[in-house]
């Protein structure tokens, strides 16, 4: 069995499952914000959608990950191992950070909702995360061709 293979499959589904957990938290942090808007007769900004889609970019580093890491295990089945550990800790980092925006976002969501200000310096703290998964992309993709 080549283990780096399965690490290339592991690293998408790995972010892939911290992106469905960051988009439904944000997606319930929407419903509840637009609930509250209803209630008291107030605009629902359709813009919390945009919060919704933040930890959906991390899918694509994993995704671009994974086609490093494909053929690199496939022509070194003896370093399966070495990659699987890279692919599994870089995974988990880019889905931790897709979790984290979906949290964040939520937040988001209730304030924009409450207020009606502050769009840009929600989208700028839920940004913030994002230079972590796009570094882990990066720095693993380096870090394996060493």
């Amino acid at each position: 069995m080549n283990y780096g293979l399965l690490g290339a499959s592991l690293v998408l589904g790995l972010t892939a499952i911290g992106a469905g957990l960051g988009i439904g938290a944000c997606a319930q942090g929407a419903i509840g914000a637009w609930k509250k808007c209803f209630i008291t007769n107030k605009p629902a900004p359709m813009t919390l959608l945009v919060f919704a889609g933040f930890p959906l970019t991390q899918i694509f580093y994993a995704f671009i990950l994974m086609g490093q890491i494909k053929p690199l295990a496939a022509a070194n089945p003896e370093a399966g191992l070495f990659y699987l550990g890279f692919a599994v800790i870089a995974g988990i980092a880019i889905g931790v950070t897709a979790i984290i925006q979906g949290k964040a976002g939520a937040t988001a969501c209730d304030a924009l909702c409450e207020t009606g200000k502050g769009f840009a310096q929600y989208i700028s703290v839920i940004s913030i995360s994002e230079p972590v998964a796009l570094f882990t992309m990066v720095f693993t993709m380096i870090s394996l061709q060493l």
